[in-house]
Order: structure tokens, then sequence, then C-alpha cells
């Protein structure tokens, strides 16, 4: 079902960028006034404008109802039991740290006399 959704949601979306690239914008209205050769396209003048922006429209509206069924889906299949990123980390890091034996500190290497320490210079 996820993802059936996914690719409709992909396809709408490439649709919705075709549509929207193909639509004249509201000044390409005059050029048409002044012989531009608008009016001896396959919808006429006006008609792509209705036809363009009602398919718009509509895939805009499936759309919308994709992504709100995809988002129910999503949570739905989320992890509930902390409502935290930060709780669920702690809880994690706890429970490692009660189930981790105690490993004794390795012994630190002796210090050589020999080693001159650098002098400390003030800031």
């Amino acid at each position: 079902m996820y993802t059936i959704l996914v690719v409709v949601q992909v396809l709408v979306a490439v649709a919705l960028v075709g549509l929207i690239l193909i639509q004249h914008g509201k000044g390409a209205d005059a050029g048409a006034a002044f012989g531009s050769g608008a009016s001896g396209t396959v919808f006429g003048s006006r008609g792509s404008a209705n036809f363009l922006s009602r398919s718009t429209a509509y895939l805009a509206t499936v759309f919308f109802a994709v992504s709100l069924a995809l988002a129910y889906l999503v949570h739905g299949q989320r992890d509930t039991s902390s409502g935290s990123i930060v709780d669920r980390v702690s809880t994690e890091a706890a429970k490692a740290a009660e189930t981790a034996p105690a490993t004794p500190a390795a012994p630190a290497a002796p210090a050589t006399t020999d080693e001159k320490k650098a002098p400390v210079v003030p800031e």
C-alpha cells in the first residue's frame, strides 16, 4: 500500500510540474490580443486556461490527499513507546549500562623521570 502511494505521489508531482510549466502567465493574454498567434492553438485563446487550470486543481487535490494518506501510514508505523528521541536514546543508554559487565580499568603506564615537561606559557 505504501509503495503504491509513493508511486502515485511521484507521478502526480511530475504531472503537476508539467502542467504548471505548460500554462501561460497572466501577461500572455495581452500578447494574444496583438496577434501573437495564441488564438490559433488547439484550445483557442481562452480554452486552454480552463482545461489546464482545472487539471492542475484536480492533480493538486490528489497530491494533497495522497500526502495526507502517506503521513497517516508513516505515523501508524512509528514506534509510539516514547514521544521524544532524546528519551528513547537515554533509555537505551541506561539499559546498555545495566547489561554491560563491569571491567576493571587497565593500569596506567609508569611515567619516566627522564621526560622533560614543557614550560607553561601564560596566555
